[in-house]
């Protein structure tokens, strides 16, 4: 190990060296920037964690780690899941707006070019790139994943945070992302009886086709990543008649499958592990919607480990119960704000 670090220690103070402006002056550094240029892949993308040990960019890194985390860049674990990579495409764009550090810049073509590459012809995006493995080749709505990339698609085609910075090629390379994209969203809204509904969490790249992931994540609807393929499609300034119809169509489902009179609560239970619980509880002003549902009956479904789906929160187990979101308010700033504001534009 220690021979590994001295190999390495040139290279790593050359990298922290290329903040270095054309005058030769040292350019400003921001302390999280810094420890982002140290997890960025060779690919261009970023992990969400190091072996299982999620990145806390708020946590210090030593010298030894820092090396160690460099002389693994090859590894195939960047993703776009839990907003890894869009995260740190965020943050260093605006990184290099406060400091003018190019080394902040150069990351964020790098990112950005591999999200491209990530993109698969028919518009959608894996969870992972390139590892492709199991469920990490889906084209992934699942956490906003995707979504989370045409955000940043769509701002770098309206140069908008921070993303005007980039060349105009890399604008026209995001604008023809986006028009793939929408395609892929609309191919995958699910229909039943002739009716568009929403979309389901996954899907399987090569048909389309909705696709189970995680043994609690099942083929199903879902009442929260819905919402903001939505509210994306409703970002288009000239949106589609298709683009129309897919937005009045999702709004018109979550109408049907609101749930009322109801909250999902925290409670104590000493005879839980834990000594917690999580229950409907009556609550006449709330409103609440399922994080999944039947994609042919429409019903609330939940499912434990043993990737059996039940239809009650009380038939899987306790540790599933509490460390989940199975019922959250997603779509109601949507249907309540956002989109009479959109129709007002149209």
């Amino acid at each position: 190990m220690k021979r590994l670090i001295f190999a390495l220690l040139p290279v790593l103070l050359s990298s922290c060296a290329v903040a270095q402006n054309l005058s030769g002056a040292a350019s400003k550094l921001d302390s999280t920037a810094e420890k982002m240029l140290v997890y960025q892949r060779s690919v261009g993308g970023w992990p969400k964690a190091i072996g299982k040990v999620p990145i806390d960019y708020d946590q210090p890194l030593s010298m030894q780690l820092r090396l160690a985390i460099k002389a693994d860049s090859l590894h195939d674990d960047a993703t776009i899941d839990n907003k890894a990579t869009t995260k740190e495409l965020r943050y260093l764009v605006k990184a290099y707006l406060n400091t003018q550090n190019p080394a902040y810049l150069a990351a964020v073509k790098k990112g950005v070019n591999y999200l491209f590459k990530a993109q698969y012809e028919n518009g959608g995006w894996p969870q992972y790139f390139p590892d492709h493995h199991l469920y990490r080749a889906q084209i992934t709505y699942n956490d906003n994943a995707m979504v989370n990339v045409l955000n940043i698609m769509q701002d770098l085609a309206e140069g908008k945070e921070g993303f005007e910075l980039l060349p105009e090629k890399e604008r026209q390379r995001a604008l023809a992302a986006i028009e793939k994209g929408i395609s892929c969203i609309l191919k995958t809204q699910v229909l039943q009886d002739g009716k568009l509904t929403v979309w389901c969490a996954q899907y399987d790249q090569n048909t389309l086709k909705p696709a189970q992931a995680r043994a609690f994540e099942p083929i199903s609807l879902s009442g929260m990543e819905s919402v903001y393929i939505v509210e994306f499609l409703m970002r288009q300034k000239h949106p589609s008649a298709a683009i129309v119809t897919s937005v009045k169509s999702a709004i018109a489902w979550f109408q049907k499958s609101k749930i009322e009179g109801y909250n999902f609560v925290f409670i104590k239970d000493p005879n839980q592990v834990g000594g917690k619980d999580r229950v409907l509880k009556p609550d006449a002003s709330s409103v609440i919607w399922a994080r999944f549902y039947d994609i042919t009956s429409n019903t609330p479904i939940f499912t434990g480990r043993e990737s059996i789906p039940k239809k009650t929160l009380t038939e899987i187990e306790v540790e599933r119960r509490t460390g989940y979101a199975w019922y959250g308010k997603w779509p109601a700033n949507l249907m309540d704000k956002k989109y009479p504001a959109w129709l007002k534009k149209l």
